[in-house]
């Protein structure tokens, strides 16, 4: 309880700044276009509050969502933590710019209040600045396309569902192996 209340504060404070609470510099760590895990200028801190804010405002949700926006938005260059989007939230609540909706399948939804929105508006400028960074990550984005991450990741959960369990037959098993090895000469032709 304790460290927890010391890592909101610490967040807190690093994320107050100029711009009516929203903070600058520095930089955050997330899953970058360099392939290091960092993202440099592309978020810097007070910028995910922004960013969480105008998501908010455009579709109400919880974190998971916003986690799927984003990366999607770049194209996959950035997937911010739970441990980065669900404290943020709870700052944006305790702040009175984002309120609970009720809960979703065990999971809180939030949406942007009224004051949330006027922030949102009195720095429209920078808003749209991070937006604009976020759409030149997903431009260069070295990551094919969240739709390619998407399949690979359906796959994935597939052959685990198969294959776990009772083991599947040796003709099972040949047709699973050809439709990977088909799938990857098909690849490799584009």
């Amino acid at each position: 309880m304790y460290r927890h209340h010391m890592k909101r504060h610490e967040h807190e404070h690093r994320s107050r700044g100029s711009f009516g609470g929203f903070g600058r510099g520095g930089e955050h760590r997330g899953h970058g276009p360099r392939g290091d895990g960092r993202i440099g200028r592309l978020l810097e801190h007070g910028d995910l509050r922004f960013v969480i804010l105008a998501l908010l405002k455009d579709k109400p949700g919880h974190g998971y969502e916003l986690i799927r926006a984003l990366e999607e938005r770049t194209g996959g260059a950035y997937r911010p933590s739970p441990g980065v989007i669900y404290p943020t939230l709870s700052l944006l609540e305790d702040e009175g710019f984002v309120r609970q909706t009720g809960a979703e399948g065990g999971r809180k939804a939030y949406e942007v209040t009224e004051a949330g929105s006027e922030a949102l508006e009195k720095n429209r400028p920078a808003v749209d600045a991070v937006f604009g960074r976020l759409d030149e990550a997903a431009r260069s984005s070295p990551r094919s396309s969240p739709r390619v991450e998407r399949a690979m990741q359906n796959l994935g959960v597939a052959l685990r569902l198969r294959l776990q369990g009772e083991r599947p037959s040796d003709e099972q098993i040949d047709v699973i192996a050809a439709a990977l090895d088909e799938a990857a000469a098909k690849i490799e032709r584009v």
